[in-house]
């Protein structure tokens, strides 16, 4: 099973720390993980971010949101322990216990920010979109930013086909440079040469000095390289005695080709995705319009003071 929004993992939480004793967060992982029945692959998932488990980050959402609840306290760093309003929670509610049911405290309420009236102590409107009192915050933030720049990805390389051989051209040395390779762009300009397939090719340096070669082919095609144009390249790498090739499309590979690169070893593939997705790394072709800066709690800091 995938892993649950972070609210299902509220009650066993409390079920976990019910005796009234310290736990670490890190110790209530694995029976966490047991009571929600997650396999290996669940705990491994990570966020849109790439930073971080999804498992871990709700566990300690579903902690954060508790703690504001009042029942449960974190005595020391990294450590949660139940309150008595907790325990008292556990006996009230028999099953789910979530942030509709958290909002019977006020001050849960006022953290939330909530404008929404409490009624016999129990919150009777919910305002928020369903969807978003599944996802913590952070994970909201991955999502849209995954989203954004998937969407980006695409209209970039509909930019990229659209260019002519020429424009393909100055948009490949462009990458090259911003990544590191070629020199200047009139070093890399100079090494690449218009191959007349549609595409270019050249000898371009690795490192400052030369002493290592990068052999690039770039094919503006529409239609996925196959096994053949693979092994033509590789003898492409033999003749002019460069040790390494990347190979550019503005489409995709075949799974043959696919083989045949990684059997011959020295050839990196790139396709029109990857492409699109070095292009917004190393800021070719894209503009910054907006930087948020996240921040948190610097908890060294006040352990320092």
């Amino acid at each position: 099973m995938a892993v649950p929004d972070f609210q299902t993992f509220m009650r066993p939480m409390l079920e976990a720390v019910k005796n009234g004793q310290e736990y670490r967060i890190r110790d209530l992982y694995q029976p966490l993980r047991l009571v929600l029945q997650l396999s290996e692959a669940d705990l491994q998932e990570l966020l849109p971010s790439g930073k971080q488990a999804k498992y871990a980050n709700r566990v300690l959402w579903a902690k954060f949101h508790l703690v504001k609840a009042g029942v449960l306290l974190s005595p020391t760093r990294g450590a949660v322990k139940i309150t008595e309003r907790g325990q008292q929670l556990l006996k009230e509610v028999p099953d789910r216990i979530d942030m509709k049911v958290l909002n019977r405290f006020p001050e849960y309420v006022a953290f939330r920010g909530s404008k929404q009236a409490i009624v016999n102590g129990v919150n009777e409107t919910e305002t928020e979109p369903d969807h978003l009192k599944q996802i913590p915050p952070d994970e909201q933030l991955d999502a849209l930013y995954a989203e954004l720049s998937a969407a980006l990805a695409d209209e970039l390389l509909a930019q990229v086909r659209a260019l002519t051989p020429q424009q393909f051209e100055i948009l490949v040395v462009q990458l090259l440079v911003a990544m590191g390779y070629g020199g200047s762009v009139r070093d890399a300009g100079q090494a690449l040469g218009r191959s007349g397939d549609n595409g270019i090719d050249g000898v371009v340096k690795q490192d400052p000095l030369g002493l290592d070669q990068v052999y690039v082919q770039a094919k503006q095609w529409a239609n996925n390289v196959g096994s053949q144009e693979v092994r033509n390249f590789s003898g492409c790498l033999t003749y002019h005695k460069a040790s390494k090739g990347v190979l550019i499309t503005t489409a995709g590979f075949s799974s043959s080709a696919t083989d045949t690169a990684r059997q011959i070893g020295n050839i990196i593939l790139i396709g029109g995705e990857t492409l699109a997705d070095l292009m917004i790394q190393y800021g070719v072709g894209v503009l910054t319009r907006s930087t948020y800066q996240v921040k948190k709690i610097d908890s060294d800091f006040f352990e320092g003071i």
